[in-house]
């Protein structure tokens, strides 16, 4: 097994960040051409990573499904951190924390508008790590 650790700056926002291009970038790294599995893995409790589309609306229209499905305001028990930071905590069970993509000669076997997103609704934390790990 190879593996690697990416940083990602989310900012102080919601956010659906791509990480298509560090994936495919270690996949051809650690699979030198041949076949495999790329697993990614956020290790956050706030944070999980989606196979969407991007840059078509995708993004935004998962953004305010969460926001429906995980309002934020008083409700949660969770309750440290910002207002509504409980959502956050909740978040892993609707957007898990990994994703398990086909490597096949080297290339990440995606479909044709299928990206690679870290999504985190956590404004208290703008830096997250995301593991990339490569079995053939």
């Amino acid at each position: 097994m190879k593996t690697d650790v990416i940083e990602v700056r989310t900012g102080g926002h919601e956010t659906v960040h791509d990480i298509t291009a560090a994936c495919e970038k270690f996949a051809r790294e650690a699979s030198a051409g041949g076949d495999g599995l790329l697993h990614v893995f956020v290790p956050h409790a706030t944070a999980g990573v989606a196979v969407l589309e991007l840059g078509a609306g995708s993004d935004q229209d998962l953004l305010a499904t969460l926001g429906e499905l995980l309002p934020d305001g008083k409700r949660w028990v969770h309750a440290h951190g910002s207002r509504g930071h409980g959502r956050s905590h909740v978040l892993p069970a609707f957007v898990p924390p990994y994703a398990t993509l086909p490597v096949i000669g080297g290339r990440l076997a995606l479909g044709t508008w299928q990206s690679v997103a870290l999504v985190d609704l956590n404004v208290d934390n703008p830096d997250r790590h995301v593991r990339l790990s490569y079995v053939g």
